[in-house]
């Protein structure tokens, strides 16, 4: 980039960049004049020497300007300052669709509606004579209000105007020269017509090529057209035909392969003859026209809900009637019938820790769902009702798995306990102590299957009512084994599915173990958690593709090949989590995101939001300052490999770096006291320990601390002597310890108590911590002193969480469970003496957050915008629309 903030073009205020491509450099600038925040798009020096170039810069100034249309960027001024010619325009929020495929391909009913939106921006600018001539992936930003269509940078006039643009001369009137000369390739050729690959004229229908090329990317996050090289791609473009959508994404209705298929003809003359006809069809399939269609899609959610749940009640009616009329006659094959549940109010399904599971008669599902105060509770919902219900007693549940007879949910509790709940609602039963175990299974003889430690653990077996677990499998330490995780049972009830975990990539994968023996068989090929289902198959995640094969329960042994059922399923490596589930009558259930997409933002004390620090993603635990106030350490869960690492943000740039690069989780960043290193934890070997590396990313990272149990970092005192962190405990649940950072580096406990003990954090000086916990019976903010003495102060009322200090040491901050953020100023002689909370300002749905040492700036996770939820797919019949091969 060549301008620095606070460089002004005109009137115009230069803030950041923004980002460059082949036709000029984009900042973030302020309008002096109407104080409003835009986008400049700068001709480079190097570039602005060429009359052509500076010809075809203003031809995009024309083409934009008379382009006026909600899913066109709007332009507001064209101008130049001294040698610099520049174009001004809205400032869009949000993400680039290039950027939004590479998380995987959308929803149908995005691809339909964002289809629709740039397919009308089009029409727009065909109509009034103007080809885009690049579009792709690239130049489509997704905002909250819609898709925006950037770029017109090589548009070409089609017509001649009507009247005098007002710039330079017509060098692309029709009929005149044009600034591309013949046999001159401009655009991307992934996305170029035939046409255009062979220089020749390029007219709207090469825009509609280009955009079936996009339609086809959006529906399968795949590009229509592939190569090796320029010239193997070229050659794809020229002779070959895409894959079938359908045949990439099963679930795709005929009506949309044809629609693609037309606008990629290689003869102009064969495709779509303008963008208002491609609308038109893609409309026609979004309203449900399509007969045949695997996918029933209707305009509005709330009709879209109400017509699947009366499919689902009609399913059943229709169910119970064949069974009465099966000897009077022969049944008709049934026929798939798809549907979507969307999450209940506005909170998110929790796909990782608690994905949907159907009740083993596929009537009943249970599901997390994350609300707006970050608290996650299991929902129940039958197939036969329109409504969910809560399980209001299952905060913070995870793993949620059904009793054989789909009247109780079993799942992981936070107390930490292995816990079951009726499914209708009532009180809650413990089974037995289970600390963040990874999965579970119950048979008809009650015998339940767990694990526990973080999943550094057998499996254990234990009886639905209760008692003392057992384990069921032995960890062979030869083979680098670490845990056994998620067991699932095969049909006889004695034998059952479990991942091994391992050290050895080669020895982890699929298992079958038995409460009868301690013979383990392995299944070769299958790395992810798996369940069997009528007819006789085996469901499990490769490549995000749930897969089947036929098993052969009684042998033990696969057969045939595995095929695909359904793209796009969510699976987390780390948790060994699949988001899918199958019951015994063919009905098939997954999710495929439900991603909390976030942003770090700048509040000053009044609640004034100022800028964003980096981009959104997805952001967990809260962020940390460093003493200096200059860098940001947080964590931020990679989209595909679902694993979580560390990145450090530059507040002065908000340019952010990944720190960590394993394939684990690294969670709970601190800085060190002289802002040098970050303290992190990390569960690579099954269980969270505690690490150390340089903040420049310099040398390997050292091992601090290694047990049995998890463990998180929360804080290290100002004279860099000692680490506080938390570790989950069987008896005592989460406490806190001290770890001397000099020496043997021997723990000894701070806080180890009957109540969960987490949030701490030193006092600037050493002398005192706050922490949170839930003695009272909700979560409050206390202060003791370093080291204790019995002495403790309770800071909030009526709750309070995240405590942060001012430098000085004269204030706490600590968030109500209103979102409130709170002041208390301290009085620090002899003792500690705190005053009345002062109220700061409310953020909604915040996730975590961190003052600056002076308690003048605070940055908070707080959501990205709107963010579409994403539903979970039920498909009823699901052998119908798939055979094996």
């Amino acid at each position: 980039m060549t301008l620095q903030a606070g460089i002004r073009l005109g009137p115009y205020e230069i803030l950041s960049p923004l980002g460059a491509g082949g036709m000029g450099e984009v900042y973030k600038a302020r309008d002096t004049r109407l104080d409003r925040t835009v986008a400049i798009k700068v001709l480079p020096q190097h570039l602005s020497s060429s009359p052509e170039i500076r010809q075809r810069f203003e031809r995009e100034a024309k083409a934009i300007a008379s382009l006026s249309h909600p899913n066109i960027c709007a332009l507001y001024d064209v101008g130049r300052d001294g040698e610099t010619e520049y174009l001004v325009m809205e400032l869009l929020e949000g993400e680039t669709l290039s950027d939004r495929l590479a998380k995987g391909p959308l929803k149908l009913e995005q691809t339909l509606r964002y289809g629709i939106q740039v397919a009308e921006a089009l029409d727009k600018a065909h109509r009034q004579g103007f080809a885009h001539r690049d579009l792709k992936p690239g130049n489509v930003m997704l905002t909250k209000t819609g898709v925006k269509l950037l770029d017109f940078g090589l548009a070409k006039v089609l017509v001649p105007p009507t009247s005098d643009p007002g710039l330079t001369a017509f060098p692309t009137l029709a009929g005149s020269p044009n600034l591309t000369s013949a046999g001159t390739i401009l655009g991307t050729f992934q996305y170029m017509a035939p046409e255009q690959l062979e220089g020749k004229e390029a007219d709207a229908r090469s825009d509609i090529f280009a955009f079936g090329a996009v339609l086809y990317e959006m529906a399968t996050a795949k590009k229509a057209f592939s190569g090796n090289s320029q010239a193997s791609l070229i050659t794809a473009i020229m002779s070959s035909e895409p894959v079938p959508i359908s045949t990439v994404a099963p679930m795709t209705p005929p009506a949309f392969d044809r629609v693609v298929k037309t606008c990629l003809a290689k003869d102009p003359e064969d495709r779509w003859q303008s963008a208002h006809d491609v609308a038109g069809e893609l409309k026609w399939i979004s309203e449900g026209s399509q007969a045949g269609a695997p996918v029933v899609i209707v305009a509005r959610r709330k009709h879209r809900e109400r017509l699947a749940w009366t499919l689902a009640v009609l399913f059943f009616a229709a169910g119970a009637l064949a069974t009465v009329g099966y000897f009077h006659r022969a049944p008709k094959p049934a026929m798939p019938v798809h549907f979507e549940v969307f999450p209940p109010g506005k909170g998110t399904f929790n796909n990782t820790d608690s994905p949907v599971t159907l009740s083993p008669d596929g009537r009943q599902m249970v599901f997390g769902v994350r609300e707006e105060t970050g608290r996650s509770y299991l929902w129940v919902r039958s197939l036969d009702s329109a409504e969910a219900r809560r399980l209001d007693a299952t905060e913070d549940a995870y793993d949620p798995f059904w009793s054989p007879d789909g009247r109780f949910i079993a799942y992981g509790a936070g107390g930490p306990k292995l816990q079951r709940i009726p499914a209708a609602g009532g009180p809650v039963e413990t089974i037995c102590e289970m600390t963040d175990g990874r999965g579970g299974a119950w048979n008809r003889d009650n015998v339940i299957l767990f694990t526990t430690n973080g999943g550094v653990s057998p499996i254990f077996r234990v009886h639905a009512s209760g008692g003392t677990p057992v384990p069921v499998t032995a960890l062979d330490r030869s083979r680098g084994e670490t845990g056994h995780w998620r067991p699932r049972f095969l049909p006889d009830g004695r034998h059952f599915l479990f991942v091994i975990r391992s050290t050895q990539p080669q020895n982890t994968g699929l298992a079958v173990g038995s409460l009868d023996s301690k013979e383990v068989r392995r299944l070769p090929g299958i790395d992810s958690s798996a369940s069997w289902a009528p007819p006789g198959l085996l469901f499990f995640v490769r490549d995000r593709t749930l897969m089947a094969q036929r098993f052969d329960a009684d042998r033990i042994a696969l057969k045939g090949d595995p095929f695909p059922v359904v793209k796009n399923v969510e699976y987390v490596p780390v948790w060994g989590s699949a988001a899918f589930s199958v019951s015994d009558n063919g009905i098939l259930a997954y999710q495929s995101g439900g991603r909390a997409i976030r942003r770090l933002v700048w509040f000053d004390r009044s609640g004034k939001q100022g800028e964003p620090l980096g981009e959104p993603g997805e952001y967990r635990n809260d962020p940390r300052i460093s003493p200096d106030g200059k860098r940001v350490a947080t964590l931020r869960v990679d989209p595909e490999a679902r694993s979580a690492d560390i990145w450090l943000f530059e507040v002065a740039r908000g340019v952010g770096s990944r720190l960590t690069f394993d394939p684990s989780i690294e969670e709970y960043p601190i800085w060190s006291a002289d802002g040098n290193a970050i303290f992190y934890d990390s569960n690579r070997e099954g269980v969270a320990n505690l690490y150390r590396r340089s903040a420049s990313g310099a040398g390997s990272e050292e091992l601090l601390f290694k047990s049995d149990q998890w463990k998180n970092p929360m804080d290290v005192s100002a004279d860099g002597r000692f680490l506080i962190f938390q570790e989950s405990a069987p008896k005592t649940r989460l406490d806190l310890w001290i770890l001397p950072l000099a020496g043997e580096r021997k723990p000894t406990p701070l806080l180890v108590t009957p109540f969960e003990e987490t949030q701490a954090r030193f006092s600037p000086d050493g002398r005192w911590f706050a922490y949170v916990s839930d003695e009272s019976g909700k979560r409050e903010v206390y202060v003791q002193p370093f080291p204790t003495t019995g002495s403790k102060w309770q800071v909030s009322a009526r709750g309070g969480t995240t405590p942060s200090w001012r430098r000085d040491g004269k204030e706490i901050f600590y968030v109500a469970p209103d979102f409130m953020r709170k002041a208390v100023p301290i009085r620090i002689g002899a003792t500690f003496e705190p005053d009345a909370a002062i109220d700061l300002f409310q953020t909604p749905n915040s996730w975590g957050s961190d003052v600056t040492s002076d308690g003048q700036r605070f940055l908070v996770n707080i959501p990205a915008g709107d963010n579409p939820p994403s539903p979970i797919n039920v498909v009823l019949n699901w052998t119908a629309d798939h055979k094996e091969p």
